[in-house]
């Protein structure tokens, strides 16, 4: 099989496509011939050795997947050879094949492959924020920054699903063109606005998602109304903001990290529920995941170098066939 082998840490741009023998299949696992794999900014950060989680040498960065099943354990039993699956596999996506565990995959149904690849990080994490952590009820204004980014578009299909009043912020018209398309109700170019100033006007917000960090935290978590609640979801703007916590004590607001994948694998049957309650959006129409651009595996790089500058509006998508 073909696959983007780490041997070392070092810049993504050095990195390589290799042959390798394909996995072995162990009890209560599955061999998926991966179609499509989405690229998230944990993958990189991964490669790169910069990351909370370092696989020991070699590994294969990656964390979801879709595809075609071709072969299964004798143990199970839910999932058989030819079905269409997508997966949350952690490390091992960026290749032409995977093995995983069957608790980590789902059927797809006519969910294209590309799109299917593309919902269980950025959906799975927006929801179980919204849902789990936020608690976000119907009637809730909730504002996304870095809203037209792979989790920042599927928190606004989902807050608008759930029942909020969804702030789209980003950094310029064109993405927020596409949040209004998605179903944002307000927009904020923060990039030639005042943030804090405008949020305000619109009335202030119940919830933050923030996987941006940087200088737009401390300007956000002002806008926030008592009892407000600020997700922590990451820092793609690359600096780990530093936050007076008088701000939380003033109008006791909320904190709430959200570390998606450790709460799956500790509650795994929560997580199976989430994944149909977004399906179920998925086939209503209330979310339609949204591809930014596709390359092949070869070109992993180019995929690479759209995160990274912040191009990307939607997701981005390795191809494998």
């Amino acid at each position: 099989m073909k696959a983007l082998n780490i041997h070392e840490f070092k810049s993504y741009k050095s990195q390589k496509i290799e042959e390798l023998p394909s996995p072995k299949l162990r009890a209560g696992h599955l061999r998926i011939s991966v179609a499509a794999a989405g690229l998230n900014f944990p993958d990189i950060l991964m490669a790169e050795g910069k990351y909370q989680i370092k696989p020991p040498f070699p590994f294969i960065p990656g964390s979801e997947c879709s595809g075609t099943i071709t072969e299964v354990s004798d143990d199970v039993e839910h999932i058989k050879v030819g079905d269409k699956v997508a997966a949350m596999v952690m490390n091992g996506a960026f290749a032409t094949e995977v093995v995983c565990s069957s608790n980590l995959v789902w059927k797809i149904g006519t969910i294209p492959f590309d799109k299917a690849a593309g919902i269980a990080l950025v959906y799975g994490t927006s929801y179980y924020a919204l849902k789990q952590r936020a608690k976000l009820k119907k009637g809730d204004t909730l504002l996304v920054l870095g809203a037209a980014g792979g989790v920042g578009l599927a928190a606004v299909e989902l807050g608008k699903a759930m029942g909020a009043n969804v702030i789209a912020a980003a950094s310029t018209n064109e993405k927020l063109h596409i949040c209004k398309i998605h179903g944002a109700d307000e927009l904020i170019n923060y990039s030639d606005e005042d943030l804090k100033r405008r949020v305000k006007e619109l009335g202030g917000c119940d919830v933050i998602y923030d996987p941006i960090g940087d200088k737009y935290s401390e300007p956000a978590m002002r806008t926030l109304k008592w009892y407000g609640r600020y997700l922590v979801i990451g820092f793609a703007a690359g600096e780990i903001p530093k936050i007076p916590l008088n701000l939380a004590l003033l109008k006791s607001i909320d904190i709430r990290g959200v570390f998606w994948g450790a709460w799956t694998a500790r509650y795994p049957k929560d997580h199976q529920t989430n994944m149909k309650e977004i399906l179920s959006y998925y086939a209503s129409g209330k979310i339609n995941p949204r591809i930014s651009n596709s390359y092949s595996l070869d070109n992993f790089d180019l995929a690479f170098d759209e995160l990274t500058s912040r191009k990307a509006m939607g997701k981005v998508i390795i191809k494998m066939i």
